[in-house]
């Protein structure tokens, strides 16, 4: 038995396989799900996807949104997904660099919300690039 898990960003289904288990961002946490999981409904922070997939893992970065787990469906939808095929490692190394600059570098409170949030995408993006690569 396996997960049908469908990745959905406003635009386009990024995302529509099969897989034993996954790996959600969360605002609490890294939450994992597998094969008759409880059914739940959570919130999604900006981060990286883990997918386990025919003995393979799959790094997605998500851009926060949502997941339903329900009956071994697992519905993903989120502001925009990218996978390490679409990253350009070189950027993505270079955007997160100077994303944690700018956050260790902010003041007040506009401008370390902006730069977190900026380096959270930064960071996610980042990750999904060094996965692949090891």
């Amino acid at each position: 038995m396996t997960l049908q898990v469908c990745i959905m960003t406003p635009d386009r289904i990024f995302w529509n396989e099969q897989a034993e288990e996954i790996i959600l961002p969360t605002n609490t946490g890294q939450m994992g799900v597998l094969v008759s999981h409880a059914p739940l409904i959570t919130a999604l922070d900006i981060g990286v996807m883990l997918i386990r997939s025919k003995n393979e893992w799959i790094s997605v970065a998500l851009m926060g949104g949502f997941a339903l787990v329900k009956q071994n469906q697992v519905t993903v939808l989120v502001n925009e997904a990218e996978s390490a095929k679409t990253i350009n490692s070189e950027e993505a190394e270079s955007v997160f660099a100077s994303a944690k600059t700018k956050l260790e570098e902010a003041e007040g409170q506009k401008q370390k919300v902006e730069a977190n949030f900026a380096f959270k995408r930064a960071r996610a993006r980042y990750q999904v690039v060094k996965q692949t690569q090891n």
